[in-house]
Protein backbone atom coordinates (compact mmCIF):
# COMPACT_ATOMS: atom_id res chain seq x y z
CA UNK A 1 0.00 0.00 0.00
CA UNK A 2 2.62 2.79 -1.06
CA UNK A 3 -0.30 5.44 -2.06
CA UNK A 4 -3.57 6.31 -0.49
CA UNK A 5 -6.07 8.34 -1.65
CA UNK A 6 -8.56 9.41 1.10
CA UNK A 7 -11.93 10.10 -0.63
CA UNK A 8 -13.51 13.33 1.36
CA UNK A 9 -11.75 15.75 4.10
CA UNK A 10 -14.93 15.77 6.21
CA UNK A 11 -15.29 15.09 9.56
CA UNK A 12 -14.05 10.98 9.67
CA UNK A 13 -11.83 11.62 6.44
CA UNK A 14 -10.62 14.67 7.47
CA UNK A 15 -8.87 13.22 10.46
CA UNK A 16 -7.58 9.86 9.42
CA UNK A 17 -6.44 11.32 6.60
CA UNK A 18 -4.33 14.07 8.42
CA UNK A 19 -3.44 11.35 11.15
CA UNK A 20 -1.66 9.46 8.26
CA UNK A 21 -0.23 12.56 6.58
CA UNK A 22 1.25 13.19 9.73
CA UNK A 23 2.75 10.26 9.95
CA UNK A 24 4.55 10.87 6.16
CA UNK A 25 2.47 8.26 4.59
CA UNK A 26 1.73 8.78 1.31
CA UNK A 27 -1.80 9.73 1.31
CA UNK A 28 -3.85 12.53 -1.29
CA UNK A 29 -7.37 13.55 -1.11
CA UNK A 30 -9.92 13.89 -3.43
CA UNK A 31 -12.15 16.99 -2.48
CA UNK A 32 -15.07 19.04 -3.46
CA UNK A 33 -14.00 22.57 -5.12
CA UNK A 34 -14.74 24.58 -1.81
CA UNK A 35 -12.83 22.38 0.60
CA UNK A 36 -9.78 22.02 -1.97
CA UNK A 37 -9.57 25.81 -1.75
CA UNK A 38 -9.24 26.07 1.40
CA UNK A 39 -6.71 22.91 2.06
CA UNK A 40 -4.60 24.00 -0.78
CA UNK A 41 -4.49 27.49 0.84
CA UNK A 42 -4.16 26.95 4.74
CA UNK A 43 -3.78 23.18 4.90
CA UNK A 44 -5.76 20.70 6.34
CA UNK A 45 -6.04 21.43 10.54
CA UNK A 46 -7.42 19.05 12.90
CA UNK A 47 -7.94 20.68 16.33
CA UNK A 48 -8.03 18.52 19.09
CA UNK A 49 -7.53 18.06 23.00
CA UNK A 50 -5.16 15.05 21.92
CA UNK A 51 -3.10 17.72 20.16
CA UNK A 52 -3.42 20.33 17.59
CA UNK A 53 -1.34 20.02 13.84
CA UNK A 54 -1.91 20.71 10.33
CA UNK A 55 -0.64 18.90 7.42
CA UNK A 56 -0.45 20.26 3.52
CA UNK A 57 -1.49 17.13 1.52
CA UNK A 58 -1.64 17.19 -2.41
CA UNK A 59 -5.00 17.21 -3.05
CA UNK A 60 -7.47 17.35 -6.02
CA UNK A 61 -11.07 17.90 -7.05
CA UNK A 62 -9.58 15.06 -9.93
CA UNK A 63 -8.23 12.19 -8.79
CA UNK A 64 -6.32 11.91 -12.42
CA UNK A 65 -4.46 14.49 -11.08
CA UNK A 66 -3.16 12.65 -8.42
CA UNK A 67 -0.68 9.97 -7.53
CA UNK A 68 -2.34 6.68 -8.70
CA UNK A 69 -3.71 4.74 -5.80
CA UNK A 70 -3.39 1.60 -3.84
CA UNK A 71 -5.98 1.89 -1.21
CA UNK A 72 -8.83 4.21 -1.17
CA UNK A 73 -10.28 5.45 1.84
CA UNK A 74 -14.28 6.05 1.34
CA UNK A 75 -15.72 8.38 3.97
CA UNK A 76 -18.17 10.50 2.12
CA UNK A 77 -21.58 10.21 3.18
CA UNK A 78 -23.55 7.20 2.30
CA UNK A 79 -25.70 9.15 -0.19
CA UNK A 80 -22.76 10.40 -2.40
CA UNK A 81 -21.50 6.92 -3.04
CA UNK A 82 -22.48 6.51 -6.38
CA UNK A 83 -21.41 10.04 -7.42
CA UNK A 84 -17.90 8.94 -5.87
CA UNK A 85 -17.08 5.84 -7.58
CA UNK A 86 -18.28 7.42 -11.16
CA UNK A 87 -15.10 10.01 -10.19
CA UNK A 88 -12.78 7.67 -9.13
CA UNK A 89 -13.49 4.80 -11.84
CA UNK A 90 -10.64 5.99 -13.71
CA UNK A 91 -8.05 5.50 -11.65
CA UNK A 92 -9.21 1.95 -10.56
CA UNK A 93 -6.63 -1.00 -11.51
CA UNK A 94 -7.06 -4.58 -11.11
CA UNK A 95 -4.97 -4.12 -7.86
CA UNK A 96 -6.84 -1.01 -6.09
CA UNK A 97 -7.97 -1.76 -2.70
CA UNK A 98 -11.36 0.51 -1.72
CA UNK A 99 -11.87 0.87 2.21
CA UNK A 100 -15.07 1.96 3.24
CA UNK A 101 -15.44 3.75 6.47
CA UNK A 102 -19.13 5.12 5.98
CA UNK A 103 -22.40 4.74 8.16
CA UNK A 104 -24.98 1.92 6.36
CA UNK A 105 -24.51 -1.85 6.16
CA UNK A 106 -24.88 -1.66 2.61
CA UNK A 107 -22.26 0.36 1.35
CA UNK A 108 -19.76 -2.77 0.36
CA UNK A 109 -22.41 -4.62 -1.89
CA UNK A 110 -23.45 -1.42 -3.82
CA UNK A 111 -19.42 -0.94 -4.28
CA UNK A 112 -18.92 -5.21 -5.20
CA UNK A 113 -22.47 -4.66 -7.55
CA UNK A 114 -20.89 -1.81 -8.95
CA UNK A 115 -17.15 -2.99 -9.73
CA UNK A 116 -18.10 -6.52 -10.19
CA UNK A 117 -14.97 -7.58 -8.65
CA UNK A 118 -13.37 -8.32 -4.83
CA UNK A 119 -11.85 -5.32 -4.09
CA UNK A 120 -13.36 -3.92 -1.03
CA UNK A 121 -12.40 -4.25 2.45
CA UNK A 122 -14.98 -3.55 5.39
CA UNK A 123 -14.31 -0.46 7.37
CA UNK A 124 -16.19 1.20 10.76
CA UNK A 125 -15.07 4.60 11.97
CA UNK A 126 -15.35 5.04 15.70
CA UNK A 127 -15.14 8.98 15.81
CA UNK A 128 -17.21 12.09 17.13
CA UNK A 129 -15.69 14.91 15.29
CA UNK A 130 -16.89 17.63 12.98
CA UNK A 131 -16.54 20.25 10.22
CA UNK A 132 -15.55 23.78 11.98
CA UNK A 133 -14.81 25.16 8.53
CA UNK A 134 -13.47 23.42 5.25
CA UNK A 135 -10.27 22.27 5.95
CA UNK A 136 -10.76 22.48 9.85
CA UNK A 137 -11.80 19.33 11.64
CA UNK A 138 -12.73 20.29 15.53
CA UNK A 139 -12.19 16.36 17.29
CA UNK A 140 -14.06 15.68 20.57
CA UNK A 141 -14.14 11.89 21.48
CA UNK A 142 -12.88 8.85 20.10
CA UNK A 143 -10.94 8.27 16.91
CA UNK A 144 -9.96 4.16 16.25
CA UNK A 145 -10.95 1.74 13.39
CA UNK A 146 -12.56 -1.60 12.72
CA UNK A 147 -11.61 -3.22 9.48
CA UNK A 148 -12.39 -6.76 8.30
CA UNK A 149 -13.02 -8.90 5.30
CA UNK A 150 -16.62 -9.40 4.41
CA UNK A 151 -15.63 -13.25 4.40
CA UNK A 152 -14.01 -12.84 8.07
CA UNK A 153 -10.41 -13.97 6.51
CA UNK A 154 -7.18 -11.95 7.96
CA UNK A 155 -6.12 -11.35 4.07
CA UNK A 156 -2.60 -9.85 3.13
CA UNK A 157 -4.05 -6.49 2.29
CA UNK A 158 -6.20 -6.84 5.42
CA UNK A 159 -3.02 -6.83 7.59
CA UNK A 160 -1.58 -4.00 4.94
CA UNK A 161 -4.13 -1.40 5.89
CA UNK A 162 -3.46 -2.22 9.57
CA UNK A 163 0.11 -1.46 9.32
CA UNK A 164 -0.77 1.63 7.59
CA UNK A 165 -3.04 2.91 10.32
CA UNK A 166 -0.33 1.39 13.35
CA UNK A 167 1.77 3.52 11.71
CA UNK A 168 0.14 6.69 12.04
CA UNK A 169 -0.93 5.52 15.56
CA UNK A 170 -4.66 5.37 14.92
CA UNK A 171 -5.99 2.43 16.93
CA UNK A 172 -7.21 -0.08 14.55
CA UNK A 173 -9.30 -3.79 15.14
CA UNK A 174 -9.79 -6.56 12.71
CA UNK A 175 -13.00 -7.58 13.53
CA UNK A 176 -13.18 -11.52 12.04
CA UNK A 177 -16.95 -10.47 11.02
CA UNK A 178 -17.18 -7.26 9.94
CA UNK A 179 -20.67 -7.64 8.59
CA UNK A 180 -22.00 -8.04 12.39
CA UNK A 181 -20.41 -5.17 13.97
CA UNK A 182 -21.60 -3.02 11.03
CA UNK A 183 -24.89 -3.83 11.92
CA UNK A 184 -24.23 -2.99 15.83
CA UNK A 185 -23.29 0.57 14.78
CA UNK A 186 -26.35 0.60 12.83
CA UNK A 187 -28.33 -0.08 16.28
CA UNK A 188 -26.37 2.35 17.46
CA UNK A 189 -26.95 5.26 13.99
CA UNK A 190 -30.20 4.43 14.26
CA UNK A 191 -31.45 5.57 17.91
CA UNK A 192 -29.01 8.12 18.77
CA UNK A 193 -28.86 10.12 15.23
CA UNK A 194 -32.49 10.71 14.88
CA UNK A 195 -33.57 10.99 18.45
CA UNK A 196 -31.08 14.04 18.86
CA UNK A 197 -32.41 15.56 15.70
CA UNK A 198 -35.76 15.25 17.42
CA UNK A 199 -35.27 16.25 20.65
CA UNK A 200 -32.96 19.42 19.45
CA UNK A 201 -30.18 18.04 22.23
CA UNK A 202 -27.35 15.80 23.13
CA UNK A 203 -27.60 12.23 23.58
CA UNK A 204 -27.56 12.40 27.32
CA UNK A 205 -31.29 13.96 26.77
CA UNK A 206 -32.30 10.92 25.21
CA UNK A 207 -30.05 8.24 26.76
CA UNK A 208 -31.79 9.71 30.95
CA UNK A 209 -35.52 10.29 29.69
CA UNK A 210 -37.39 6.79 31.15
CA UNK A 211 -39.32 6.90 27.99
CA UNK A 212 -36.60 7.35 25.67
CA UNK A 213 -35.16 3.88 27.35
CA UNK A 214 -38.65 2.10 25.91
CA UNK A 215 -38.39 3.66 22.80
CA UNK A 216 -34.56 2.46 22.70
CA UNK A 217 -35.49 -0.74 22.96
CA UNK A 218 -38.20 -1.01 20.76
CA UNK A 219 -35.87 0.85 17.79
CA UNK A 220 -33.07 -1.88 18.21
CA UNK A 221 -35.47 -4.75 18.72
CA UNK A 222 -37.13 -3.94 15.09
CA UNK A 223 -33.20 -3.75 13.87
CA UNK A 224 -32.42 -6.73 15.28
CA UNK A 225 -35.52 -8.74 14.20
CA UNK A 226 -34.38 -7.59 10.27
CA UNK A 227 -30.56 -8.58 10.85
CA UNK A 228 -31.76 -12.05 11.65
CA UNK A 229 -33.93 -12.55 8.81
CA UNK A 230 -30.78 -10.63 6.53
CA UNK A 231 -28.78 -13.88 8.33
CA UNK A 232 -26.91 -11.28 11.04
CA UNK A 233 -27.41 -13.06 14.86
CA UNK A 234 -27.13 -9.73 16.90
CA UNK A 235 -27.33 -10.08 20.37
CA UNK A 236 -30.68 -10.48 22.43
CA UNK A 237 -29.73 -7.98 24.42
CA UNK A 238 -28.09 -5.54 21.70
CA UNK A 239 -30.46 -2.56 22.81
CA UNK A 240 -28.90 -2.62 26.81
CA UNK A 241 -25.43 -2.87 25.13
CA UNK A 242 -26.39 0.17 22.92
CA UNK A 243 -27.14 2.30 25.94
CA UNK A 244 -23.99 0.86 27.73
CA UNK A 245 -21.80 1.67 24.93
CA UNK A 246 -23.24 5.26 24.78
CA UNK A 247 -22.61 6.22 28.44
CA UNK A 248 -19.18 7.26 27.65
CA UNK A 249 -19.92 9.68 25.02
CA UNK A 250 -22.94 10.84 26.64
CA UNK A 251 -22.00 14.86 26.17
CA UNK A 252 -21.80 14.40 22.22
CA UNK A 253 -24.04 15.96 19.90
CA UNK A 254 -24.84 13.29 16.38
CA UNK A 255 -23.12 13.55 12.77
CA UNK A 256 -27.12 13.49 11.98
CA UNK A 257 -27.87 16.23 14.60
CA UNK A 258 -24.51 18.05 13.23
CA UNK A 259 -25.87 17.86 9.85
CA UNK A 260 -29.17 18.92 10.19
CA UNK A 261 -28.01 22.33 11.66
CA UNK A 262 -25.60 23.11 9.37
CA UNK A 263 -28.63 22.58 6.79
CA UNK A 264 -26.72 19.10 5.65
CA UNK A 265 -28.88 16.42 4.56
CA UNK A 266 -28.98 13.27 6.42
CA UNK A 267 -28.48 9.84 6.04
CA UNK A 268 -31.61 8.90 7.71
CA UNK A 269 -32.07 7.12 4.28
CA UNK A 270 -29.39 4.50 4.68
CA UNK A 271 -29.99 3.85 8.36
CA UNK A 272 -33.57 3.76 9.92
CA UNK A 273 -34.76 3.71 6.37
CA UNK A 274 -32.36 1.31 5.27
CA UNK A 275 -34.04 -1.24 8.20
CA UNK A 276 -37.78 -0.08 7.08
CA UNK A 277 -37.06 -0.88 3.52
CA UNK A 278 -35.91 -4.38 4.71
CA UNK A 279 -38.50 -4.62 6.85
CA UNK A 280 -40.83 -4.19 3.90
CA UNK A 281 -39.05 -6.75 1.77
CA UNK A 282 -39.28 -9.64 4.83
CA UNK A 283 -42.57 -8.90 6.14
CA UNK A 284 -41.31 -7.39 9.51
CA UNK A 285 -42.97 -4.94 11.06
CA UNK A 286 -40.66 -1.97 11.60
CA UNK A 287 -43.14 0.75 12.56
CA UNK A 288 -40.95 3.20 15.27
CA UNK A 289 -38.17 3.02 12.39
CA UNK A 290 -40.61 3.91 9.81
CA UNK A 291 -42.08 6.68 11.45
CA UNK A 292 -38.07 7.97 12.51
CA UNK A 293 -37.56 8.00 8.74
CA UNK A 294 -40.85 9.58 7.89
CA UNK A 295 -40.04 12.37 10.60
CA UNK A 296 -36.52 12.75 10.19
CA UNK A 297 -36.98 13.65 6.42
CA UNK A 298 -39.55 16.59 6.95
CA UNK A 299 -38.02 17.51 10.09
CA UNK A 300 -35.54 20.05 8.18
CA UNK A 301 -38.70 21.76 6.45
CA UNK A 302 -40.66 22.26 9.70
CA UNK A 303 -41.02 25.94 8.74
CA UNK A 304 -42.85 25.21 5.97
CA UNK A 305 -46.95 26.38 5.84
CA UNK A 306 -49.18 26.35 3.32
CA UNK A 307 -52.03 24.14 0.60
CA UNK A 308 -51.17 20.74 1.54
CA UNK A 309 -48.61 21.12 4.66
CA UNK A 310 -49.74 19.76 8.48
CA UNK A 311 -47.80 21.22 11.16
CA UNK A 312 -47.62 19.57 14.58
CA UNK A 313 -46.16 22.22 16.87
CA UNK A 314 -46.94 23.43 20.88
CA UNK A 315 -45.36 21.14 23.35
CA UNK A 316 -43.70 18.53 21.26
CA UNK A 317 -39.75 17.39 21.20
CA UNK A 318 -39.37 19.08 17.90
CA UNK A 319 -42.21 20.85 15.69
CA UNK A 320 -42.58 18.96 12.37
CA UNK A 321 -44.37 19.83 8.76
CA UNK A 322 -45.56 17.11 6.66
CA UNK A 323 -47.23 17.01 3.46
CA UNK A 324 -49.55 14.16 1.77
CA UNK A 325 -46.34 12.10 0.84
CA UNK A 326 -44.41 11.71 3.77
CA UNK A 327 -48.17 11.56 5.91
CA UNK A 328 -48.66 8.48 3.36
CA UNK A 329 -45.12 7.31 4.73
CA UNK A 330 -46.09 6.67 7.77
CA UNK A 331 -46.12 3.26 9.26
CA UNK A 332 -48.83 0.72 7.41
CA UNK A 333 -50.48 -0.22 10.52
CA UNK A 334 -51.40 3.03 11.28
CA UNK A 335 -53.43 4.13 7.98
CA UNK A 336 -56.98 2.26 7.39
CA UNK A 337 -59.64 2.51 4.96
CA UNK A 338 -61.81 5.46 5.15
CA UNK A 339 -64.38 3.58 4.17
CA UNK A 340 -64.89 1.79 7.85
CA UNK A 341 -65.81 5.43 8.95
CA UNK A 342 -67.16 7.43 6.31
CA UNK A 343 -69.24 4.79 4.38
CA UNK A 344 -70.07 5.63 0.84
CA UNK A 345 -65.99 6.81 0.87
CA UNK A 346 -63.05 4.89 -0.97
CA UNK A 347 -59.59 6.28 0.14
CA UNK A 348 -57.27 6.59 3.33
CA UNK A 349 -57.31 7.94 6.43
CA UNK A 350 -53.99 8.24 9.16
CA UNK A 351 -54.65 7.01 12.70
CA UNK A 352 -53.68 10.43 14.74
CA UNK A 353 -51.35 8.25 17.00
CA UNK A 354 -48.81 8.05 14.20
CA UNK A 355 -48.50 11.76 14.10
CA UNK A 356 -48.49 12.10 17.79
CA UNK A 357 -46.19 9.07 19.48
CA UNK A 358 -42.62 10.39 18.49
CA UNK A 359 -43.10 14.50 18.27
CA UNK A 360 -45.05 14.39 21.48
CA UNK A 361 -42.38 11.90 22.78
CA UNK A 362 -41.00 13.09 26.52
CA UNK A 363 -43.34 15.96 26.54
CA UNK A 364 -45.61 16.54 29.58
CA UNK A 365 -48.88 16.98 26.97
CA UNK A 366 -52.27 15.71 27.85
CA UNK A 367 -54.23 17.22 25.06
CA UNK A 368 -54.04 17.98 21.71
CA UNK A 369 -56.06 20.93 19.67
CA UNK A 370 -56.60 20.70 16.19
CA UNK A 371 -57.16 23.40 13.98
CA UNK A 372 -58.45 24.33 10.57
CA UNK A 373 -56.08 26.76 7.94
CA UNK A 374 -58.52 29.48 8.45
CA UNK A 375 -58.69 28.97 12.35
CA UNK A 376 -62.18 29.33 12.26
CA UNK A 377 -62.95 25.74 13.69
CA UNK A 378 -60.73 24.14 16.13
CA UNK A 379 -61.26 20.65 18.30
CA UNK A 380 -59.31 19.93 21.41
CA UNK A 381 -59.14 16.21 22.49
CA UNK A 382 -57.42 14.61 25.46
CA UNK A 383 -54.35 13.21 23.83
CA UNK A 384 -55.98 9.71 25.15
CA UNK A 385 -58.69 10.70 22.97
CA UNK A 386 -56.86 11.64 19.68
CA UNK A 387 -54.68 8.77 20.25
CA UNK A 388 -57.71 6.08 20.55
CA UNK A 389 -60.13 7.91 18.25
CA UNK A 390 -58.37 10.46 15.95
CA UNK A 391 -58.21 9.92 12.49
CA UNK A 392 -57.08 11.99 9.76
CA UNK A 393 -58.14 11.51 6.51
CA UNK A 394 -55.98 12.18 3.46
CA UNK A 395 -57.19 10.39 0.30
CA UNK A 396 -60.39 9.88 -1.39
CA UNK A 397 -60.58 7.83 -4.68
CA UNK A 398 -57.32 7.55 -4.88
CA UNK A 399 -56.39 11.40 -5.08
CA UNK A 400 -55.47 14.01 -2.74
CA UNK A 401 -58.83 14.44 -0.23
CA UNK A 402 -60.77 17.47 -2.33
CA UNK A 403 -61.55 20.97 -0.50
CA UNK A 404 -65.16 20.14 -1.41
CA UNK A 405 -64.59 17.30 1.51
CA UNK A 406 -62.65 18.74 4.00
CA UNK A 407 -59.15 18.31 2.28
CA UNK A 408 -56.39 18.49 2.50
CA UNK A 409 -56.95 17.17 5.48
CA UNK A 410 -59.85 16.49 7.42
CA UNK A 411 -60.33 14.96 11.59
CA UNK A 412 -62.94 12.79 12.05
CA UNK A 413 -63.16 10.54 15.31
CA UNK A 414 -65.37 7.71 15.19
CA UNK A 415 -65.99 6.18 18.03
CA UNK A 416 -65.66 8.88 20.64
CA UNK A 417 -69.48 9.58 21.00
CA UNK A 418 -71.24 12.89 22.11
CA UNK A 419 -67.73 14.35 22.08
CA UNK A 420 -67.51 13.63 18.19
CA UNK A 421 -64.94 16.21 16.11
CA UNK A 422 -65.23 16.62 12.84
CA UNK A 423 -62.54 19.84 11.67
CA UNK A 424 -62.57 20.14 7.80
CA UNK A 425 -59.04 21.71 6.21
CA UNK A 426 -56.78 21.06 9.05
CA UNK A 427 -53.35 22.57 8.46
CA UNK A 428 -52.20 22.51 12.30
CA UNK A 429 -52.07 19.79 15.13
CA UNK A 430 -51.29 21.91 18.81
CA UNK A 431 -50.05 19.66 21.33
CA UNK A 432 -50.85 21.23 24.82
CA UNK A 433 -50.39 21.19 28.30
CA UNK A 434 -53.71 21.98 29.84
CA UNK A 435 -56.92 21.94 27.23
CA UNK A 436 -56.61 23.98 24.20
CA UNK A 437 -59.26 25.82 21.83
CA UNK A 438 -62.03 24.71 21.06
CA UNK A 439 -65.13 25.69 19.12
CA UNK A 440 -67.35 22.81 19.64
CA UNK A 441 -70.36 24.07 21.60
CA UNK A 442 -69.03 21.52 24.42
CA UNK A 443 -65.57 21.79 25.59
CA UNK A 444 -63.37 18.63 26.01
Amino acid sequence: MKQVLMVGAGSVGGFFGAQLAQANIPVSFLLRPKTLAAVRQNGLTIRSAQGSFTVHPPASSDPRDLPKPDLIILSVKAYDLDEVLTQIEPVLTDRTVILTLQNGVDTEDRIVARLHRDCVVGGIAYIYSKIAEPGVIDHYKKGAVAIGEMMGHHSARLLAIEDLFKQAKIPCQLADDIRRSKWEKLCWNCVFNPLTVLIDDKVAKALDHPEMLRVIHQIVGEIVAVAATAKVPLAADMADKVVRWTQEIRDIHTSMYDDWKAGRPTEIEFLNGYVAKLGRQFGIPTPLNDMLTAVIKTITERDRTGPGILRIEGAVVQPVSLDRDAIASLPAEQHLDISTVMPGMQGKGIRLKALLDVPALAIKADHVAVHSGDEKYSACLTLEQAKSFGVLVYELDGAPLPESKGGPFRLVTPGLGDLCANVKGVARIEVTIGSGRDTRPKNC
